[in-house]
């Protein structure tokens, strides 16, 4: 019977041994489960019919010729890219790139002797001839030449990690040689000299002997264990694969050696031999190819192909033909995922044989580096009116002589910046004690920061100086900047600790939440922040739930609740904008940005906002009027949402507007079509240049004019038959909730006329108002800062609040039955009640209007003013009243509303203005209901095809398990990387960091934190990316290549939405979470959990100013235990977490002893400083403590 079709985990236990024991569960998950050692033979185990065996059909693909006539000595698939290597016996090499054979380069190896055997590592390949090891790169540089005494004859290599090797060959020993110094470090003798092969296992070295034996080999001390003599004349080749050893060879036979029709097999449980395998062809090469099952593939010298079972019966069926034309095979190969095969012929000849046409050599290969074309006179053009332009992108010749801006010390002369001068707090209260002086830190500016600014500067610069100054730019003189600093774009630095030194408060001062600009498609920050201060649009999402896994009106609800969680603290963006990038519309209508572009500057921000706001309404307007029924997630249903009917959705009701569009051609035929709209564009009157008299338009005229349009355009006309000129007019059936208006400002057409109109409206104003008008004069830009200068006394409140001002902050609009629209300015001194006497009559107030900024420093930015109602206010911050803030990414401040309509056009330029009617709230059912119920943390069925019941590694909690309020969770989460950081290293050789790597949730576990299966997992879910993960960060995360994919994947997959919903739930219940380092986790989950639910065993076990300790070296420590050795696992660091904080209460005796624990973490630093924070290896020091906190209970 065949085994290795069977799961391993399957061996450890047999299910009707414990009959009592659930059999789909993991045996790693029964740690207090004692089984009987010796376990039931396989024989005993019964395959699951799950267990489907298939055998994969390999033909030939491609020839290639190395060279000419001489034999093929050696073959080998790299392990790294998808290449195939070919030696020679005149000792060259030739590589070959994918399934075509595409020759990638060819060198001399060595000069006479044949080439032996071939390694590919990780930047190199090592090549193995007669008495000489060398490694070259792919390209055929030598890295290093390893000589050896000139009476070797070296046959065999093995790698046995990234930096060791072990040569064998026809002497009495074996060498080992570290691939780092280059240099023998051991060399083991043999007993029996002539080891020609040497394999590898978990548990022996295989050395084959030219005498026809095989020995098997401890791996540490190299001695002998056993001892397999499987031919009498000599050893061909053999192959090691689970439980089986399978040799070939030849036999004495009449004075000479014969090639030995049967295949010795032998079981390395028993250390016996079974039945051999008799076979159809003359054997020379023998190997396991694992795919689906042991198949042995039995390779003769003659061309022929056999493939068989090892413990089964070879068929002459199974025999295949390479096309040798009459050569001997001489060498044989396999690929690393075994869909190719490639055999060498004596003739020169490679032949590749394949399972698919597309075949893959290694599962996942990187991208190979191929030479690049001559860039010799393609240098780039270089734009000298770019003032970040660094003068070391001019190429320089190579001279010997000196430049001419290397100036001699006698016309030069050091100018160094001058020391800030002290602030006066610190003079006030600083206390001398000899010729020191001690003064508290006022923290009125960051540490080891200086501004870069001259003494003579200081009284000109702007007051706004509370608000570090962005890195970009420093350059630049800051008064000579007429763009306000709070307008400006802000940058996140970065620091060795991360985020955690960057100081949120000095840009936001509230309680509101802003958002961080540093993701991917993070210009929409300030749209997002108008829907969710739309208290109607905030409560929808927040009740939308839908099976989607890339819903955005799920994620903008996620996105609402972190808001409505926070105190101040930034949140971010980044799951709502992973499900944006997934949308193809998104795509088609180019609002996904490329990094480049958004650094550089290359994308009007004002135009991409404003497709990107009739793209977001259009969206939610679809996602959230779909019916209930099979779109509903888990019991919640769309009649659960307090909003609206089934067929219509909020977004409709707040912002839609039915539309009438008339079309009239000149033959006098008239076609109607209606239709709706959520949104309206400006559109301008024509404005000639040689027009003397500037007319003066009103708002709300303009208004009118854009939602009644009329005009005239090229249509066909079905009576004409033909194109004809057609007026089509627009007209209106009824009035939106909330009026949202782009701009549509897109050149300096529709630039001047809001300019223009803006100064008519200011002279109205002031010859209305009777106050008398500043002379006009030009404006120098030293004077902008002080524009907004509150300590500097304005000439007029009135004047300066009415500069740049063409919008109103009210508009009356009035649908007669008759359905023509009027719309007028209003102002609070007008009679509102008169208004609303009349039927079909509203007043809209100002709300939102986000702006462009235009600045050439950073390329631009995105900043909104909103009005922030009074619901918001008494939520934040206990208060009743409205304010107007600007919202300009994370910072955050107060404003006064005439800044919200003052646009000046040189930077300040309008994009998106949003009018909602009065008393809207009144209108909507403001009710929110967590639409998250319990059964999401029921049983789910994984995306992984491959996964079955004997992988699972957790057990989901039952109805009597629901977790409550206080109760523990034990929670760890591992992360891949999907793009690298980005740094650059400045001139004191410190490194800066400008953009932070992007990671990405890929495996989230949560273990019961009490109970009788205190320590069980509930979730272990592997987190299915559609996204390319650039770096696995296999070493730290235990996540493999292949293990997010749902194709390939054995483990319980599930999408980010599934786990993101348990971790809600969890957290709306009101469970105390326990891990080490939560706050990076729950950051890249994107989630918000309140601080009073969050115990970390990192800040539990610190003290204050001192170095944070791994979770390796605390358990090390306290419990006793070593974790994390190779790779880390989830499991197995939540697990450890609850210990610890069982620990903790133990030492701080449930918290009311904290000077007794204060003492045992001083002995923790002192003993961490003595072992370098190093957890010792097992064989030289044992842990500190005697005994593990608990007993080994953490199972089930």
């Amino acid at each position: 019977m065949n085994f290795e079709g069977l799961d391993p985990a399957l061996a450890e236990y047999a299910p009707t041994l414990h009959a009592s024991l659930d059999p789909s569960l993991n045996p790693s998950l029964l740690q207090n489960v004692e089984l009987d050692a010796d376990g039931l033979p396989l024989e005993a185990l019964s395959v699951s019919e799950s267990v489907h065996i298939m055998e994969g059909m390999y033909s030939e693909l491609h020839t290639a010729m190395s060279e000419v006539g001489i034999p093929v000595s050696a073959s080998h698939f790299d392990l790294h890219e998808e290449m195939l290597w070919v030696g020679n016996h005149g000792g060259h090499t030739t590589s070959f790139f994918g399934p075509a054979l595409e020759r990638y380069s060819s060198f001399q190896v060595h000069a006479n002797d044949d080439i032996r055997q071939i390694q590919s590592l990780d930047n190199g390949v090592l090549f193995l001839t007669k008495n000489n090891l060398k490694c070259l790169t792919r390209g055929g540089l030598t890295m290093f030449d390893f000589l050896m005494d000139e009476n070797t004859d070296m046959h065999s290599l093995l790698l046995m990690d990234s930096s060791t090797v072990l040569i064998g060959g026809l002497q009495n020993h074996v060498t080992e040689i570290d691939l780092n110094t280059v240099q023998e470090t051991r060399k083991h003798t043999v007993e029996v000299p002539g080891i020609t092969i040497i394999r590898q296992s978990n548990r022996f070295f295989f050395c084959g002997h030219t005498s026809g034996k095989v020995s098997l080999r401890d791996p540490r001390t190299f001695k002998v264990e056993q001892e397999f003599d499987a031919y009498s004349g000599s050893l061909s080749d053999f192959d090691v694969h689970g439980n089986l050893l399978v040799t070939c060879g030849f036999s004495s036979r009449m004075n000479g050696l014969a090639c030995d029709r049967f295949l010795k097999v032998y079981d390395l449980r028993t250390m016996r031999a079974i039945t051999p395998l008799q076979v159809h062809v003359h054997p020379l090469f023998v190997r396991f190819i694992p795919t689906y099952t042991a198949r042995l593939a039995i390779i003769s010298q003659s061309g022929q192909c056999q493939f068989c079972e090892p413990t089964g019966l070879a068929n002459p069926a199974d025999i295949f033909h390479v096309n040798t034309v009459g050569q001997l095979v001489m060498t044989f190969d396999v690929s690393s995922s075994k869909q190719a095969l490639v055999f060498g012929d004596s003739d020169g000849c490679v032949h590749l044989w394949a399972d698919s046409p597309e075949v893959n050599f290694n599962a996942y290969s990187r991208e190979t580096e191929f030479a690049l074309p001559c860039m010799v006179d393609n240098l780039p053009h270089m734009d000298w009116n770019q003032d970040l332009m660094p003068p070391s992108f001019i190429p320089t010749p190579l001279i010997s002589e000196a430049l001419l801006s290397d100036w001699p010390a006698a016309n030069s002369a050091p100018a160094p910046r001058r020391a800030p001068p002290v602030d006066p707090e610190i003079l006030r209260t600083m206390k001398k004690v000899g010729f020191i002086g001690y003064a508290p830190n006022p923290r009125t500016k960051l540490r080891n920061q200086v501004p870069y600014r001259l003494k003579e500067m200081e009284n000109e610069f702007d007051s706004f100086s509370q608000v570090p100054e962005s890195p970009l730019g420093r350059e630049e003189e800051p008064h000579l900047y007429m763009v306000a600093k709070k307008y400006r774009k802000v940058t996140i630095k970065y620091s060795k600790l991360g985020l955690e030194a960057f100081d949120f408060k000095h840009y936001n001062k509230t309680l509101f939440a802003g958002l961080e600009p540093h993701i991917p498609n993070a210009y929409c920050n300030c749209t997002i922040q108008v829907l969710y201060l739309l208290e109607p649009v905030r409560c929808l999402v927040q009740n939308h739930l839908c099976q989607k896994e890339f819903c955005l009106g799920c994620e903008l609800g996620f996105l609402f609740h972190m808001l409505d969680l926070s105190r101040g603290d930034p949140c971010q963006a980044s799951n709502f904008l992973r499900a944006f990038r997934t949308i193809p519309e998104a795509s088609a209508l180019g609002l996904i940005l490329a990094d480049s572009d958004e650094a550089t500057g290359k994308v009007n921000l004002g135009r991409l906002i404003q497709s990107w706001n009739c793209f977001i309404l259009t969206q939610l307007h679809q996602e959230t009027q779909e019916q209930e029924g099979p779109q509903a997630y888990r019991g919640v249903t769309g009649s659960g949402s307090s909003f609206g009917s089934s067929g219509d959705s909020v977004i409709g009701q707040l912002f839609g507007c039915e539309v009438e569009n008339c079309s009239m051609c000149r033959c006098g035929k008239e076609t109607v079509r209606v239709s709706s709209t959520l949104l309206f564009t400006l559109n301008y009157p024509e404005c000639h240049s040689n027009d003397k008299v500037v007319r003066d338009y009103d708002f709300a005229e303009v208004l009118k004019r854009s939602i009644c349009l009329e005009q005239s355009t090229q249509a066909w006309c079905e009576n004409c038959e033909k194109y004809q000129p057609t007026v089509q007019t627009r007209n209106i059936r009824c009035l939106p909730d909330v009026l949202a208006i782009n701009c549509e400002v897109n050149s300096t057409k529709e630039a001047d006329f809001w300019k223009t109109q803006a100064e008519c409206a200011f002279k109205k104003a002031v010859k209305k108002g009777e106050i008398e008008a500043p002379k006009s004069r030009e404006i120098h830009p030293e004077e902008w800062d002080e524009f907004g200068n509150s300590d500097i006394a304005p000439l007029s409140p009135s004047v300066n609040e009415l500069k740049d001002v063409w919008i109103p902050y009210s508009i009356r609009m009035k649908l007669s039955k008759n359905k023509e629209l009027e719309v007028l300015n209003w102002s609070d001194s007008d009679e509102a009640s008169c208004a609303q006497e009349e039927e079909g009559t509203y007043i809209y107030d100002l709300m939102a209007t986000v702006v462009h900024i235009l600045d050439p420093r950073t390329g631009g930015s995105l900043v909104a003013h909103i009005k922030v109602g009074e619901t918001y206010h008494q939520r934040k911050e206990g208060v009743t009243h409205s304010q107007w803030y600007l919202f300009n990414d994370f910072l955050i401040e107060p404003v006064d509303k005439c800044e919200a309509v003052q646009f000046d056009m040189s930077w300040k330029v309008p994009a998106i203005l949003y009018y909602a009617k009065r008393h809207l709230n009144s209108k909507y059912n403001l009710t929110i209901k967590n639409p998250i119920e319990a059964s999401m943390l029921l049983a789910e069925a994984s995306l992984a095809r491959k996964q079955r019941k004997c992988h699972a590694t957790f057990i989901p909690l039952l109805l009597n398990e629901m977790p409550q309020a206080g109760e523990l969770v034990g929670l760890d989460a591992e992360f891949v990387t999907l793009n690298q950081e980005e740094a650059e290293l400045r001139s004191d050789g410190t490194k800066s960091t400008i953009k932070p790597s992007q990671m990405s949730v890929a495996r989230i576990t949560c273990v019961r934190g009490q109970g009788p299966n205190e320590g069980v997992p509930f979730i272990d879910d592997y987190i299915s990316t559609q996204e390319q993960v650039v770096d696995y960060l296999t070493q730290y995360s235990g996540i493999k290549p292949g293990d997010l994919d749902a194709k390939i994947s054995s483990k319980h997959l599930t999408t980010l939405k599934s786990t993101y919903l348990k971790l809600r739930f969890l957290i709306d219940v009101g469970v105390k979470f326990v891990g080490h380092g939560l706050q990076k986790d729950f950051r890249v989950i994107n989630l918000m959990v309140p601080k009073e639910q969050v115990l970390d065993t990192v800040h539990l076990f610190h003290i204050p100013r001192k170095r944070m300790i791994s979770l390796r070296f605390l358990a090390w420590y306290f419990l006793d235990l070593k974790i994390q050795g190779e790779m880390h696992d989830s499991i197995e660091d939540a697990r450890t977490a609850l210990q610890l904080y069982r620990k903790y209460l133990q030492l701080s005796k449930d918290g009311t002893d904290p000077d007794a624990f204060h003492k045992v973490l001083k002995g923790l630093y002192e003993k961490g400083r003595k072992m370098d924070w190093k957890v010792p290896e097992p064989d030289t020091q044992n842990s500190p403590k005697n005994a593990p906190v608990f007993s080994p209970v953490m199972g089930l």
